[in-house]
């Protein structure tokens, strides 16, 4: 089931790029590096770390299978402008691989990530590493980097009332192990009652602390961002981990008679 979707969205970005590109192609060769509205995404864009989309790229390059490809322009049927990167997991381009992620700029000059599968990236090139690593893991990809997926440090970019995230779970002896995402849910309507759009970060994680199986081995820890606040723990062990330094987390398992 996971995999049909991942190759959903594959075919819905690789249509996406066609419509890029024809519209390009249409516009008298705009699909180019260099030219003032794909200037003004690569100096403006900036995620909420302050990181620009080329910094986020090249960090990601590094860890994850992605191939940047061609930057261009193209406007939309409500006359916005979008502003797309081309990019796919292998250099030898293989069918149905290729996808894009589209900025729109509008004509007071805001610059938003169009593409919900990226807009994991206004998090840091951290998370957006995850989202894409992740994805590699449900099709299948070969020599997927489960070290990245794999090491806490990378989910300091996760904040909670006891510091960051992954500065806990080193301190609290806990291992990740999978599944792991990162992901982006978009606001469903106007008359949703929450407001602002919503990041998820999800983990299981083994933990070398006293206590029973079912509460430190495979424990979820789920955590949740809306847009201009805090993240908030959802998931019990996440409820417990932003509560309690990792040492009185052991101490509330043995006072609790948990060994």
């Amino acid at each position: 089931m996971k995999k049909t979707i991942a190759r959903r969205l594959l075919r819905f970005c690789l249509g996406l790029l066609m419509i890029c590109v024809a519209e390009a192609v249409t516009s008298k060769g705009v699909c180019a590096d260099h030219i003032p509205i794909v200037d003004k995404v690569k100096s403006t864009w900036r995620a909420q770390d302050g990181e620009s989309v080329e910094q986020i790229i090249s960090k990601v390059a590094k860890v994850a299978h992605f191939v940047r490809r061609t930057w261009g322009v193209a406007r939309g049927i409500d006359r916005i402008e979008y502003v797309f990167l081309s990019w796919t997991r292998h250099r030898d381009h293989r069918s149905l691989e290729e996808c894009v992620i589209t900025w729109n700029v509008s004509a007071e000059g805001t610059i938003k990530i169009a593409s919900t599968h990226a807009k994991p990236m206004e998090l840091g090139w951290r998370a957006f590493a995850f989202s894409l690593i992740a994805g590699e893991v449900t099709d299948g990809e070969k020599n997927v980097n489960l070290r990245f997926l794999h090491d806490p440090t990378n989910f300091n970019f996760v904040t909670t009332a006891q510091g960051k995230l992954g500065n806990l779970l080193t301190r609290g002896r806990c291992m990740i192990v999978e599944p792991v995402s990162v992901d982006y849910l978009p606001k469903l309507d106007e008359n949703q009652t929450t407001k602002g759009d919503l990041w998820r970060v999800l983990l299981l994680v083994n933990c070398n602390i006293p206590g029973p199986r079912y509460f430190t081995r495979k424990g979820g820890i789920t955590l949740e961002i809306r847009e201009g606040q805090e993240w908030e723990p959802q998931s019990f062990f996440a409820r417990r981990i932003a509560t309690f330094p990792p040492g009185l987390l052991i101490t509330w398992n043995q006072r609790n008679g948990t060994r």
